[in-house]
């Protein structure tokens, strides 16, 4: 893929998330309400499309109003084993609601980095951390390509249903393994393929900001995971989350080709100071 067509879809994709950023700001709609690149002001949608991502209603209700926007397609936290003291980055962070989550089981003593591309997000994100008190997460701008950190700065990177919007997944897997700790672990919900998808599908923009289009095939996915120096990588694909992937292009048939995947893999420890980008 050309550079040229990258920055179009980056671009695509954040004037996307802009647009939900700013409907979320305003109580309006700009998309499908189950998708992942629309949003309710209804909070009794949210927390049904949350809940039925695999969020309990407990962690609705720990994170600022307005953080949770539905957006995503599974539970990254559920996946991650937080321990207190961890520093944690959530890839592709929107509102923050993975963060906050993120940020109430690493406690007082850890950390969390929320990164995203689009400054609408950002500027919303910040605000819910200024409302909910949580002085131990930040939040950077930033493309997941190439992130605003150190080497070796983090425990645990989460994200959820961002990686695969992405136009260079060999360079965000890359760039996540240089910003791992040596031992640090990924925990990744994801959209993921499981049948080629018809070319006019493959290149709708609107489905690609929608989480769909870009979706790579799983033995595609392992491999460059395997390729930026992961080991003991698992991608779990979920059939059952055909059935809300089917609301977020109703009649488009996506279902028939993707579903929400569980991503893990860890950094190996005797390449701690690798530095593979």
């Amino acid at each position: 893929m050309s550079e040229l067509i990258a920055d179009d879809i980056r671009q695509n994709v954040r004037e996307s998330y802009a647009e939900v950023a700013e409907a979320s700001n305003e109580g309006s709609c700009c998309g499908e309400v189950a998708s992942c690149c629309g949003v309710s002001d209804d909070t009794a949608i949210n927390t049904l499309v949350s809940t039925r991502m695999g969020y309990s209603e407990d962690d609705l209700a720990n994170v600022p109003s307005g953080a949770d926007m539905g957006l995503g397609c599974g539970n990254p936290r559920a996946i991650a084993s937080l321990k207190p003291g961890e520093v944690v980055m959530d890839l592709g962070s929107g509102g923050g609601f993975d963060a906050f989550l993120a940020a109430h089981e690493v406690g007082e003593s850890g950390r969390v980095i929320g990164i995203d591309m689009t400054p609408t997000m950002i500027s919303k994100a910040r605000k819910n951390a200024e409302k909910g008190k949580f002085s131990q997460v930040e939040f950077r701008l930033g493309e997941i390509e190439h992130l605003p950190v150190p080497d070796n700065t983090a425990d645990v990177i989460m994200s959820n249903c961002v990686i695969n919007l992405s136009p260079n997944k060999q360079q965000v897997f890359r760039d996540a393994f240089r910003a791992l700790k040596a031992g640090g672990r990924l925990a990744i919900s994801d959209v993921v393929a499981t049948c080629e998808m018809p070319e006019e599908m493959k290149n709708d923009p609107v489905l690609h900001a929608g989480c769909m289009a870009g979706a790579s095939m799983v033995d595609d996915l392992i491999v460059l995971m395997k390729e930026a120096g992961f080991e003991n990588v698992i991608v779990e694909p979920k059939d059952e989350t055909r059935e809300f992937i089917r609301d977020w292009a109703p009649g488009r048939g996506v279902e028939d080709y993707v579903v929400s995947a569980r991503i893990e893999a860890v950094k190996p420890v005797e390449h701690g100071e690798r530095n593979c980008c």
